[in-house]
């Protein structure tokens, strides 16, 4: 009996819409809560890993952006250029809203790249016009036989395809695009 009673008085509340006194406005000194956010920018990151004369056959790499501005979102995850690492590498999807990502990949196909090789293409969002650290490390690198391999790693920024002379082609930026 105790519990319908209060219910009953829970769903009156409730359809008198908690007519008690409302507040009339909301200010924090030095806050303008109207503000609007700065304008976004969405880019690419090439990630690239130089495996020198070995096959690359298994790859990981910690990406961090940072910005003083605003934060930097990871908003995608693409594959890379070679067939062996053209699926989208491994990553925890819950790492997408910050700023820091480990992403994975290993191929058992029979033709691997050597050399340089594009292995993923992160898509990220920054506040427009803002300075971004980028930082990238290496944690592995494997060849064929599962051996450790001494590679690098650098990441590239796409040029915009509303830039003039875009061809797909990344500018060289080594690790700080």
């Amino acid at each position: 009996m105790r519990a319908w009673t209060l219910a009953i008085l829970l769903l009156a509340a409730l359809a008198l819409g908690g007519s008690g006194p409302q507040p009339t406005g909301f200010k924090l000194s030095g806050y303008d809560l109207h503000a609007e956010a700065p304008p976004t920018e969405f880019f690419a990151l090439d990630v690239y890993v130089d495996a020198g004369d070995d096959e690359l056959a298994a790859w990981q790499v910690e990406y961090s952006g940072a910005s003083m501005v605003g934060n930097v979102k990871l908003v995608g995850v693409e594959g890379g250029e070679s067939p062996a690492f053209s699926p989208a590498p491994h990553y925890d999807p819950a790492a997408l809203a910050g700023g820091r990502v480990i992403i994975a990949a290993y191929s058992t196909d029979a033709d691997l790249p050597r050399g340089e090789t594009r292995v993923a293409r992160l898509h990220l969002a920054a506040p427009q016009d803002a300075e971004i650290t980028h930082t990238v490390n290496l944690i592995a690198a494997g060849n064929r036989a599962g051996d450790r391999l001494a590679a690098r790693v650098r990441v590239a920024r796409l040029q915009s395809q509303n830039d003039p002379g875009h061809a797909d082609a990344p500018r060289e930026q080594g690790q700080e695009p």
